[in-house]
């Protein structure tokens, strides 16, 4: 059985695995693959589908798989428009959630979120204004905000976010402690991205593209012992108690039901999850910032 957990303030019980819904929108993914995907992904439990309206056509797949569906929690987000320079003007944010409105199918969005908004325009509040319009006029039932380090820290602070969606894994620690005690305080739903650091351990050699690089450097340092499948990475980002769920990309069955299996053994011990977090200390983790 798939553990449900309740995300914050909006009082949704939401599987503890989500489904990431990027890579079927940037690998291309048929749309009759997608709508086998989904069908399995829901059939294991998974009830939370996250995207966003720059990850190529992943909303239109999600629109037409499961979009006229009500037992389906569906989150988009916003920021990404064609011309970089108005990517946060309100009219390209309100112009953006009708976009997704109609590629997703759906009468409202259930959650919108801020994507990667610098942190300069987040503190001047008129994006947030905008995701709190959308919400008075029921275009969108919760909003909330996808960032890292102290933005996300600052986007807990204003009280005005329903969730917060934040980089958590083995090679990536900073939001345990710096944002997740406080948005459990604010009654915050926590959503984890990247929880298996994008498998970088496979990875023989450094890879090759630079976005890994951090990633991979640190779990060279880490040397971990229990790096044969993805079972140990993804229970360690579920564990913590200010978790809600985890989002998990996957454009096969084979992956989907695995990571599936694996999130349904739960959390790890206690003793687990310090036998990591202490050799991250020993290795000089808490001076290593998010990548986000």
């Amino acid at each position: 059985m798939m553990e449900l957990r309740r995300l914050g303030r909006t009082n949704l019980q939401v599987s503890v695995l989500g489904f990431g819904g990027a890579e079927i929108g940037q690998q291309n993914i048929e749309q009759k693959s997608v709508d086998y995907l989904l069908n399995i992904a829901l059939d294991s439990g998974i009830n939370i589908i996250d995207t966003a309206e720059c990850y190529g056509n992943s909303e239109e797949l999600i629109g037409h798989a499961v979009g006229h569906r009500d037992d389906v929690f569906i989150s988009t987000k916003c920021g990404h428009a064609e011309e970089p320079n108005d990517n946060w003007k309100p009219e390209t944010i309100l112009s953006g959630i009708e976009r997704s409105l109609k590629r997703l199918k759906r009468d409202w969005l259930d959650l919108i979120q801020l994507h990667s908004c610098p942190f300069d325009l987040l503190k001047r509040g008129e994006v947030i204004d905008v995701l709190e319009k959308a919400r008075d006029e029921g275009k969108v039932r919760f909003i909330g905000c996808s960032a890292d380090g102290q933005a996300a820290k600052y986007a807990i602070e204003t009280g005005r976010f329903d969730t917060l969606q934040t980089s958590f894994n083995i090679a990536d620690q900073e939001a345990l402690t710096l944002t997740f005690s406080l948005a459990r305080e604010k009654d915050m739903g926590i959503i984890v991205k990247r929880p298996l650091a994008n498998v970088v351990w496979k990875h023989k050699e450094k890879p090759g593209n630079p976005w890994l690089h951090k990633y991979w450097e640190r779990i060279q340092k880490l040397d971990y012992g229990f790096l044969d499948s993805c079972v140990v990475p993804l229970r360690f980002a579920l564990s913590p108690a200010a978790v809600s769920t985890v989002l998990v990309g996957s454009v096969t069955p084979k992956h989907l039901t695995r990571n599936a299996a694996y999130a349904s053994y739960g959390a790890l011990t206690a003793y687990r999850f310090m036998q990591i977090r202490t050799r991250w200390k020993k290795c000089g983790g808490d001076e290593w910032p998010g990548v986000g």
